[in-house]
């Protein structure tokens, strides 16, 4: 009988991170939950079978080297990695603090570039199309919407880091891409102001916020196999609201 593949989700105790989990558990991979927040990945454990919880500050490169080498010897390696860590700082330009935007590219765009590094050592030899997600944002490319020009920088330069690894890898048979939501119902959220947040969701065409669920569902399609094929791809998900 064969073995489950063996995925890794960071991010995995927030709104999107626990979507993911639910959806490839569902899907029958192992699932290896990154967070910061140990307790809620606790919590998680509780809750389900299959799911491995790793409280791990995503910021240190040492301790995603030390990640997933732990994981190398467990599980034998990886098959997939959904980078997923992200937060949105909300300082506006040209009053942005240094310290902000270095933590804003730490926690966006640096912890995926050194998971990705780690993940493809981890892939190695592992069987089949193994995958990685990045999770983006339509942000990095609507700039109609209320995004702040550091969060762009980092999820535009995590697309630039998806093109690169898929063509780099692509006769390894590791498949790269980036999925850019719009407005998605998150605990982010609570980062805004009501009148700002009002307005982005009566700009959506269907007249509501996307759910996790169904980026969730994106996630889940790329990494079964009827996404071996699809690599080095942006898939904008936004309801149509931005099509020109």
């Amino acid at each position: 009988m064969p073995q489950p593949r063996i995925a890794v989700v960071t991010g995995a105790a927030g709104g999107l991170g626990r979507a993911f989990v639910h959806r490839l558990l569902g899907d029958g991979l192992t699932v290896v939950g990154v967070d910061i927040d140990g307790a809620a990945l606790l919590a998680m454990t509780a809750d389900s079978a299959g799911f491995v919880a790793e409280a791990v500050d995503l910021t240190d490169p040492e301790a995603i080297a030390d990640l997933f080498d732990r994981l190398t010897i467990r599980f034998g390696g990886v098959d997939v990695l959904v980078n997923n860590a992200g937060t949105c700082f909300m300082s506006d330009f040209p009053d942005i603090p240094a310290e902000e935007l270095t933590r804003q590219m730490e926690i966006n765009f640096h912890s995926a570039f050194h998971c990705c590094q780690q993940a493809v050592k981890a892939m190695t030899g592992r069987p089949g199309v193994r995958k990685i997600v990045n999770i983006s944002s339509n942000g990095a490319y609507n700039f109609d919407v209320f995004d702040p020009p550091h969060y762009r920088a980092s999820k535009a330069a995590l697309d630039t880091l998806t093109k690169d690894l898929a063509r780099r890898y692509a006769r390894e048979r590791i498949a790269v891409n980036s999925i850019a939501p719009a407005m998605t119902e998150t605990p982010l959220f609570n980062v805004l102001s009501d009148d700002v947040l009002a307005k982005a969701i009566s700009a959506m065409p269907h007249g509501h916020a996307m759910q996790p669920a169904e980026i969730a569902d994106w996630v889940g399609f790329l990494i079964s196999p009827a996404g071996d094929v699809s690599s080095g791809n942006v898939i904008i998900l936004n309801q149509g609201r931005d099509v020109r």
